[in-house]
């Protein structure tokens, strides 16, 4: 890996998290979905956890 994406503070080392959480979420919220038989809300779920962890790791990294 190049010294950018090991940066905690650089945008592309935050983009690549962000985008790692969005997927994590994602696939817990289809397993969710498939679980209460309603993958669309499944997903919206999944992708609001992704988002909202995504965020706070961002956040937590920037206050490092």
């Amino acid at each position: 890996m190049s010294n950018e994406q090991k940066e905690p503070g650089s945008k592309k080392a935050s983009t690549l998290s962000m985008g790692m959480w969005i997927a994590v979420g994602v696939a817990i919220g289809a397993g969710m979905g498939v679980a209460l038989d309603n993958i669309a809300l499944g997903l919206a779920i999944g992708l609001a956890i992704g988002v909202a962890t995504g965020a706070a790791q961002n956040q937590k990294n920037k206050n490092k």
